[in-house]
């Protein structure tokens, strides 16, 4: 691949987690807890472009597209690297091995990974429908997971155009990377 066909794609990614508690329970406040300090820690992260957040809010943890229960994390990186080394090598990785103590065993895929040209930032709407595919399809390169990874030029045919008007910035609006990867 190219130089220029890596900086011309940036990866998309989707996780989604069911609540054992409500967020305001006793038994889900060290996962409260850790939300600040994970997201900033993303925010800065090498390769970080993107996250979800609520409208006024400093995460996503408010919105529930997927459920009443279901927190949602939607963020866009440089690179599968840049995602990889935030979420396996740094204080995400603490958050992650405590998941179950707050989140339900998933029994279908939770995390999807696909490919956006640079500058866009996906809906929810477009996240859900990665999801969606992966699980009714399996891994391809539209939607994948590490494991099953794609690189940016064999995505190309599905990579979402950005619409017609002025570019949005990268940065454009605040971060969130919730531990729930």
């Amino acid at each position: 691949m190219s130089p220029s066909a890596h900086a011309a794609a940036h990866l998309a990614q989707l996780n989604v987690a069911a609540l054992r508690h409500p967020l305001d329970d006793p038994r889900i406040a060290p996962f409260v807890e850790m939300l600040d300090p994970v997201n900033a820690a993303a925010d800065g992260a090498p390769g970080f472009v993107w996250r979800l957040v609520g409208e006024g809010e400093a995460d996503a943890t408010g919105l529930r597209p997927a459920g009443d229960d279901v927190v949602v994390n939607l963020s866009v990186w440089e690179s599968r690297e840049a995602l990889w080394d935030f979420a396996y090598r740094s204080g995400h990785l603490e958050a992650m091995r405590r998941r179950r103590e707050w989140f339900e065993r998933h029994v279908e895929a939770h995390l999807v990974l696909w490919w956006v040209p640079a500058g866009h930032l996906p809906t929810v709407g477009e996240a859900l429908e990665r999801l969606a595919d992966l699980r009714a399809h399996g891994p391809s390169p539209r939607a994948f997971t590490f494991a099953s990874s794609y690189a940016p030029d064999e995505a190309a045919p599905h990579l979402r155009p950005l619409p017609p008007g002025p570019a949005r910035a990268a940065r454009s609006a605040p971060a969130e990377t919730s531990p729930t990867v």
